[in-house]
């Protein structure tokens, strides 16, 4: 794997929430990285101006914002999201395939094979198996992952955004095209943070992962376009 390869795999997670700091981000890291993702928090705080001010500096985007709601309203919105011009977009498989089925279809009519990929969220990886047990799931994470996977699948989305331990799963149950969207990432010299299931970004790239979801330990570091190149290198080792 090239260098470039490596690199676009990893969507940084712009975590912030003001102007100036997508500014400084996104010039420092749009030559360093795939992708830059807009999340609930950066979205809230700035809005579209949010995605306008990565895309000034030649950055894409992950519009992370995550929809969850009755199916027209998802689709609405979602079409909306497309028209700023990012690469991804998600919402939760728990919404149904209703849900997901008709915003893959009014996003398919309204930009046709210029529509961004469509990622259905799965279990988030702050979740464990105790956390679904408090909602009323008593499937294990890994099941309920695979379960929803298939089900977005079906519904006509691209692809899944999934902890790197289900990776393997996902890929038996949905085959080897479809998109798996992997946060839950930590390079070797950072800590894990909230998140529960983790790997490196070396071990998800070998187990399957398209894209690599990272964040803290890019922006937390001393030099972050250093630490950014440090993750390029273990990707570039890991897949020769």
């Amino acid at each position: 794997m090239t260098r470039d390869e490596a690199r676009k795999k990893i969507i940084f997670a712009l975590d912030v929430n003001d102007l100036e700091e997508i500014e400084r981000f996104a010039e420092l890291l749009a030559p360093r990285v795939g992708m830059f993702k807009v999340g609930k928090e950066l979205f809230t705080a700035c809005g579209p101006h949010a995605v306008r001010a990565v895309q000034r500096h030649n950055g894409g985007v992950f519009l992370d914002l995550k929809y969850h709601d009755i199916p027209n309203t998802v689709a609405k919105a979602t079409v909306e999201a497309v028209r700023m011009g990012v690469q991804l977009v998600d919402m939760h498989a728990l919404g149904g395939p209703e849900m997901m089925e008709t915003a893959v279809r009014e996003v398919q009519r309204e930009f046709g094979d210029q529509r961004p990929r469509m990622l259905a969220i799965t279990i988030l990886t702050s979740s464990t198996a105790e956390t679904l047990q408090r909602v009323g799931i008593d499937r294990s994470v890994e099941e309920m992952v695979v379960r929803l996977a298939r089900l977005a699948r079906e519904a006509g989305m691209d692809g899944v955004v999934a902890s790197p331990l289900e990776i393997g799963p996902i890929r038996q149950a949905c085959g080897p095209d479809f998109l798996i969207v992997t946060p839950g990432v930590r390079p070797g010299f950072a800590g894990v943070d909230d998140q529960k299931r983790v790997m490196t970004p070396a071990e998800a790239v070998t187990a399957g992962a398209d894209y690599l979801v990272i964040g803290r330990p890019i922006a937390k570091a001393a030099d972050p376009a250093a630490a950014a190149d440090r993750i390029v290198d273990e990707i570039v080792a890991a897949r020769p």
